[in-house]
């Protein structure tokens, strides 16, 4: 779909019921819909009249080959890097304000992406997400993953299953972000500089080198920093949400006849003041600690350190070979080292009379991967991709649990989760357009892939007075096991596509296919495993390209079939998160967006509808779990002061509902003018909004405790454009809204409050 927008994601500061919502899409949705129509309709004579002023071409490779974005057969969502900085789209999360049926919620650690409402949120890593994320090809494991955006070529959010070419972490869909790439010949670059409140300072560039006719360099680098968002009125006196990150990346490519290769070695750091969290707000009986809540926007009170540390490093090798006829032999190695950090004060309080609680989240996760791809020629009747894939996933935690009483001054380290998980992934795939006729077209893929998950390790309970330095040994310095971590599960599945595809005119296409996605199964240690998740999609769309190429629009409607769909729960045995298989769900909808120019004028906007339904399932609900216990496995008969006696009590079934973190409507819309100043000078206001409905966060369905509020909100900047200088004024989240942004266990966490600053940029 093709969808360029701006605005910033929020939710309101009330839990609204879903009555409400549908009052809301009342309320939003006739207007947006009508301004849809009026834009179009009032355009018309305007963009045939301004036939210098079109849309610029927009081309994606999500599917191995250069395309126009409006010749291919997926509901795409894709921004040019220069519409990347121009929409404020400055990291992942923000991906969400421009792309109809994307969510993206902070869980702590990981953020968590849904489209269509599919992904799956869960902080186990024997859980697989049903959103690949890809940088420069190579899937990206969920840790270390929120990094501020720079030197970007552009990114893509695919929406639905993505099983032929993406594989098998993609039922929901895929996002793809590519850096730029050094080009030969050229001597150039840029520097950027940004300064905003609290103490938002920023730097960024690049420098493309060439080296004789065949080799370039191109080094980029990022520093960035601000001062804690909330203020933390605790004893802890912690700076919540505080950042300093620094990112470097170099990369040489190389040509030479029919043959190119570039390399890229990316390093990474990243230091935030830990997160703001508060209990979400709900009966004491419920949460004790919801007394702790400050109910004071940008306000936490903490009475334990809180800290975060993300490293990653990566290299990424692509070598091709275009033979004399076109054809090219690909190869894409990657190997991949994140690390992190974290400590988090785990009741989000400082509950006087009430022990104080921490846990730590220590996490390395190394990916090993490789593709080969053998890909035609554009020309010719049949075109074609062949590949086969190998990933390799080695994933280590370290985490603690810790509770101290204040007042008697006794407590220490309690549980101790140590998982250790080995994934391998294969897959070979093939994916080919045949033309029967000068305007229809076929399309057919199919892949195999095989899934290997092996657990090791266990939950510890921690000796008495353990140090650091005992509890993140493996195994842990005294300590006993609680719940072994062991585990072995192996599936595979076959997917696909089959499309037919339509063009009366160069201008217009009109598509329909169906695509059967597949996500792999696991362990819930010690002895569970869960089966495979599989989805049929049936969609159809058309794309346009009207007035003399002064206005874009598509639209699609699909219907998305589960079966056992994977559901994050409780594991009783160990206290940790864990899947089961749900019997079916059902995903239905339709999705529409626009882009257009009238003279200096330019428009887009984008609407998602999404109705799901989950089947009903059992589980441990956590609001019957005290909050003491949280994370605690089972007890086994002993142990008693580091298990819970009584899960059983915690079990419900439930009548099924609405899929986790999937709003029915979300939708955009932005706006900007370019004044031409003088000759060689350029102001561009530009003004943005975006709009997320209620979504659900827990299968329970209470509407106190686990609906987060829509959220909208709108930002806005004045860009001054003088050939290669440019000079910016931004805001986002300009009525400075306080908004929960996600849920992580029992506690909720906040968007960015409203921040405002000068970007300034040079190019050479």
């Amino acid at each position: 779909m093709l969808c360029i927008i701006t605005a910033s994601q929020g939710v309101g500061t009330h839990r609204r019921h879903p009555q409400e919502d549908a009052t809301m899409t009342k309320t939003w949705v006739r207007p947006v819909l009508l301004g849809l129509m009026l834009s179009g309709s009032l355009s018309a004579t305007a963009l045939a009249q301004n036939a210098d002023k079109e849309i610029k071409d927009i081309v994606v490779t999500a599917q191995r080959r250069s395309e126009n974005v409006q010749n291919v057969n997926i509901a795409v969502t894709a921004l040019s890097g220069d519409t990347l900085t121009e929409k404020r789209v400055t990291r992942a999360i923000d991906l969400q304000t421009a792309a109809p049926g994307l969510t993206i919620s902070r869980s702590g650690v990981t953020d968590s992406f849904n489209i269509r409402g599919i992904g799956l949120a869960s902080g186990s890593p024997q859980v697989t997400n049903g959103v690949a994320t890809y940088i420069d090809g190579v899937f990206q494991p969920p840790i270390v993953s929120n990094g501020q955006f720079y030197d970007m070529a552009g990114a893509e959010v695919l929406r639905g299953p993505q099983g032929t070419l993406s594989g098998a972490n993609s039922t929901g869909g895929a996002v793809y972000l590519t850096t730029q790439r050094p080009q030969l010949g050229k001597l150039g670059g840029y520097v950027a500089a940004n300064y905003g409140n609290y103490n938002n300072v920023g730097i960024n560039g690049a420098l493309n080198l060439p080296v004789g006719e065949k080799l370039a360099i191109r080094a980029s680098g990022l520093f960035n920093q601000h001062d804690a968002w909330f203020k933390d009125t605790g004893p802890a006196n912690n700076q919540p949400e505080r950042l300093a990150e620094v990112d470097g990346r170099i990369q040489a490519l190389y040509k030479s006849n029919g043959f190119q290769a570039n390399l890229k070695v990316e390093a990474t750091q990243r230091k935030t003041g830990g997160f703001a969290l508060q209990p979400i707000n709900t009966l004491l009986a419920t949460n004790p600690y919801v007394a702790g809540r400050t109910n004071a926007p940008w306000t936490v009170n903490f009475d334990t350190a809180t800290s975060n540390f993300e490293r990653a490093f990566a290299t990424v090798l692509e070598m091709k070979y275009e033979f004399a006829g076109g054809l090219t032999l690909r190869s894409l190695t990657a190997y991949q080292n994140k690390r992190l950090a974290a400590v988090s004060d785990t009741d989000a309080t400082a509950v006087s009379g009430r022990n104080a609680l921490a846990g730590g989240n220590n996490v390395r996760e190394r990916v090993y991967s490789q593709e080969i791809n053998i890909i035609s020629p554009d020309t010719g009747k049949f075109k074609y991709v062949i590949g086969g894939y190998f990933q390799r996933n080695k994933v280590d935690l370290r985490n603690w649990n810790w509770s101290f009483n204040r007042t008697t001054n006794v407590g220490g380290y309690t549980t101790l989760p140590h998982p250790n998980t080995s994934k391998l992934l294969l897959g070979t795939f093939a994916q080919g357009t045949y033309q029967l006729t000068d305007k229809l077209s076929v399309d057919a893929g199919l892949r195999y892939s095989r899934f290997t998950v092996n657990g090791f390790n266990a939950v510890y309970s921690a000796a008495a007075g353990s140090t650091i330095d005992m509890i993140i040994g493996d195994p842990p310095v005294g300590a006993t096991v609680l719940a072994p971590q062991t585990g072995h599960e192996s599936d595979g599945r076959a997917t696909g596509k089959l499309a037919l595809n339509y063009k009366p005119d160069a201008d217009n296409l009109v598509y329909a296919f169906v695509a059967r996605g597949y996500k792999n199964g696991g362990i819930n240690p010690p002895t569970g495993t869960f089966a495979p998740e599989t989805v049929m999609d049936y969609e159809a769309g058309w794309k346009s390209t009207l007035f003399n190429r002064h206005l874009r629009t598509q639209i699609g409607a699909f219907y998305m079939k589960y079966n056992n769909f994977q559901m994050d729960v409780t594991n009783p045995v160990t206290g940790q998160n864990g899947v089961v298989n749900l019997a079916n769900s059902e995903i239905k909808g339709f999705e529409a967006s626009f882009q257009a120019k009238v003279d200096a004028l330019s428009l887009d906007g984008g609407l998602s509808y999404v109705d799901s339904s989950l089947s009903g399932f059992t589980l441990i609900n956590k609001w019957l779990v005290p909050a003491a216990f949280n994370g605690f496995p089972q007890c086994n008969g002993s142990n008693s002061a580091r298990c819970y006696p009584d899960y059983a009590s915690a079990s419900m079934t439930t009548n099924g509902g609405s899929n986790l973190y999937s709003p029915k409507w979300t939708w955009n819309l932005s706006a900007a003018y370019r004044i031409q100043a003088s000759e060689d000078v350029t102001i561009t206001p530009r003004i943005g909004y975006a709009y997320v409905g209620s979504q659900w966060a827990y299968p329970t369905y209470q509407a106190s405790t686990d609906l987060i509020a829509a959220r909208g909100l709108w930002q806005g900047s004045i860009t001054l454009d003088k050939g290669t200088w440019k000079a910016e004024v931004y805001g986002t989240n300009l009525a400075n809204k306080f908004y929960v942004a996600g849920q992580s266990g029992r506690n909720e966490l906040y968007g960015a409050p409203r921040e405002y600053g000068v970007r300034v940029s040079k190019k050479f």
